[in-house]
């Protein structure tokens, strides 16, 4: 097997970094939380010959999750993810697209399994460890893969911030909890992706992120 990459997709208003992660010798790998803009999605899938093996969700929220119902039928693939924690968010994607004023396509989802901390989901020789970080969602992983030293965080942390808590089911203590105890543990070595906006390195934000100091 070859090197685990990463390619960015921007999807929805929100500005959501949809992510591939991917093999680069046999292009096999997963999307990560495929919010909406499906068509742009399945072409990028097409033009780099892709092979998708699942969906990944890190949490429920609409930017990351609208899309993944429609995904799944057009991939014939499985969703995996967030924590069942996030379930009532899951169940209520249509609603939150009526409140956003979204266009339309938002499915409410089903995730065909959900993921406690400590498991581990894979593809081809790339396996990532699961970490149940609640705060920004009750509900939200971060996909670690010790070998390259990476991790996805979703919506957890940012370059130089921090996931919002004031959504329903947030909790900033909590949050910040999840990051000081789960992710910083696991070395300032660690490059991260996020869902928005550029990523960074766990040491980086260790030392200059305003809302860990």
């Amino acid at each position: 097997m070859g090197r685990l990459n990463a390619g960015i997709i921007q999807v929805t208003p929100f500005q959501q970094n949809c992510t591939i992660l991917y093999d680069d010798d046999d292009k096999s790998g997963v999307i990560v939380d495929p919010g909406g803009d499906v068509d742009m999605l399945e072409k990028a899938i097409a033009d780099n010959g892709f092979k998708i093996g699942a969906i990944w969700l890190t949490h429920g929220h609409i930017d990351h999750a609208g899309g993944a119902m429609e995904l799944k039928e057009r991939l014939s693939v499985d969703i995996i993810g967030p924590h069942a924690d996030d379930k009532p968010l899951l169940d209520n994607l249509e609603n939150q697209a009526l409140r956003f004023g979204l266009p339309g396509g938002v499915r409410n989802c089903t995730p065909d399994r959900f993921l406690n901390d400590g498991d581990t989901v894979s593809f081809g020789d790339h396996v990532f460890q699961v970490l149940h970080c609640p705060g920004h969602a009750p509900g939200h992983v971060v996909y670690f893969n010790d070998a390259a030293r990476f991790a996805h965080v979703g919506d957890v942390l940012f370059n130089g911030s921090v996931g919002r808590t004031d959504l329903p089911g947030g909790d900033h203590q909590a949050l910040i909890r999840s990051i000081k105890d789960k992710l910083l543990p696991l070395g300032d070595d660690v490059g991260f992706i996020c869902g928005h906006g550029p990523g960074s390195r766990f040491g980086d934000e260790r030392r200059s992120n305003p809302f860990l100091k």
